[in-house]
């Protein structure tokens, strides 16, 4: 099993890239089935979780060709199989978009209930409320989701609570549903609007993405196109919060800052130096940063995404800081781990109450899930001594070459899987 080992105690400054949007791109890359036409997708990320999902989608059929590790192409006119099977699902929840994508082409499609990280209950009824709505039938058998239809029609849908994962499910099975569906109370999330900017390229007719209100009007087919993902928010926000905990001074390039004013407005709240260009923004924290209060909450708010990253730079800062989790019941499982460090932090249902301490301290801790792995890598870095963090295979799920964009911006960090190489790295650094 793999593992990260860290010497902490450098500021971390210099130049990172961002790559694309792993949460928009696991849509996209199953909307891409929809058409019998060539796709080429680019600024793919290169993370596990694309490259399961680029599995089973070539597992049902479809031509899968990776043309670099950032580009793809996928031609889904030789899918025979419209059933995906449960060791892709049981890896990557973001595999039930190939319900969506599946129902709107082929008017069935067969997806095990979902897997992923471990952060809460996360229940698919509106997905499947939104495609009984568009006409099909939806049961749960032998533990998959089967959802059939003669024909998708459109229709008017209120979703119960904000959901992006029903949001773009439903989107993509309506845009090929005859006439006309409104979705209401829609995410707004980037992602949202990428998947909607992807279709429309392929010929969908999708309007209102990005507010509350979505609305589509079916067409018969889809066409080929050539698409550019967004650039990461979360990847983004991450390195922003390894500047501010190491006190550092890290300009993130390829994003778009408008994605990430939530993020910005709580790190100049605790002290931060940011500054905005067109494609980069830069973060400095050469002050002690102070405390602050943060609620989750669906876009345009905080994201829940980037929670655990300000909850570790919050452990280093003056003061008593409450980080308030409204969209997921477990996120604050590393809580303990970095409790192991030095830090002073206590969960109460559903908030983390942190006292501010001067510094961490190395100590082997476990990733619980992707963002708090990310997190306790960011606490080991800002730590003084070394810190090993477990279970990275978490991590390398939503990150891409995440250690060595790390150590080009001075970290000391690596990669190993025994403890030999950890010996190692503790000779090499003193």
């Amino acid at each position: 099993m793999e593992q990260y080992v860290i010497k902490g105690g450098n500021p971390l400054v210099g130049e990172v890239d961002i790559a694309g949007a792993k949460n928009a791109a696991l849509a996209i890359l199953s909307a891409a089935i929809m058409t019998d036409e060539t796709i080429l997708i680019e600024n793919l990320p290169d993370v596990r979780d694309i490259n399961v999902l680029l599995e089973a989608i070539s597992e049902i059929g479809a031509q899968v060709e990776r043309v670099d590790k950032s580009t793809v192409k996928i031609n889904g006119s030789t899918i025979g199989n419209l059933s995906v099977d449960y060791e892709f699902i049981k890896k990557i929840r973001a595999s039930y978009y190939l319900l969506g994508a599946l129902l709107g082409k082929y008017k069935h499609a067969e997806v095990p209930l979902p897997g992923g990280c471990n952060i809460g209950s996360r229940p698919i009824d509106q997905h499947l409320k939104g495609f009984r709505a568009l006409g099909a039938d939806v049961d749960i058998c032998h533990g998959a989701i089967v959802a059939k239809a003669e024909n998708l029609h459109g229709s008017h849908i209120f979703l119960d609570v904000v959901s992006v994962g029903a949001t773009i499910n439903i989107m993509m099975a309506a845009s090929m549903a005859a006439g006309r569906t409104i979705i209401e109370n829609a995410a707004r999330e980037p992602h949202v609007v990428d998947v909607a900017n992807f279709l429309n390229s392929m010929g969908a007719n999708i309007k209102g993405a990005g507010t509350d209100v979505i609305r589509i009007r079916g067409v018969e087919t889809l066409h080929r196109t050539e698409y550019s993902i967004i650039p990461d928010q979360i990847e983004a926000g991450t390195f922003m919060f390894a500047a501010a905990a190491t006190g550092g001074d890290i300009t993130v390039r390829n994003v778009i800052p408008k994605h990430l004013e939530a993020t910005t407005a709580k790190l100049e709240e605790i002290g931060c130096e940011v500054e905005e260009f067109d494609d980069a923004v830069r973060v400095r924290a050469p002050h002690t940063l102070h405390r602050t209060h943060v609620k989750t909450l669906p876009y345009p708010g905080y994201p829940t995404d980037m929670q655990p990253q300000i909850a570790v730079t919050l452990a280093l800062a003056e003061g008593t800081s409450i980080v308030t989790e409204s969209i997921f019941e477990n996120r604050f499982k590393y809580a303990d781990e970095l409790s192991r460090m030095g830090a002073n932090i206590k969960v109460e249902g559903n908030s983390a109450i942190i006292d501010g301490v001067k510094k961490l301290t190395g100590a082997r801790v476990s990733a619980p899930d992707l963002r708090a792995g990310a997190a306790l890598v960011i606490a080991g870095l800002a730590a003084e001594g070394i810190t090993i963090v477990d279970d990275i295979v978490y991590i390398q799920r939503g990150y891409e070459n995440f250690e060595d964009k790390l150590r080009s911006l001075g970290a000391e960090i690596e990669r190993v899987s025994s403890e030999k190489e950890i010996q190692k790295f503790r000779l090499r650094v003193g």
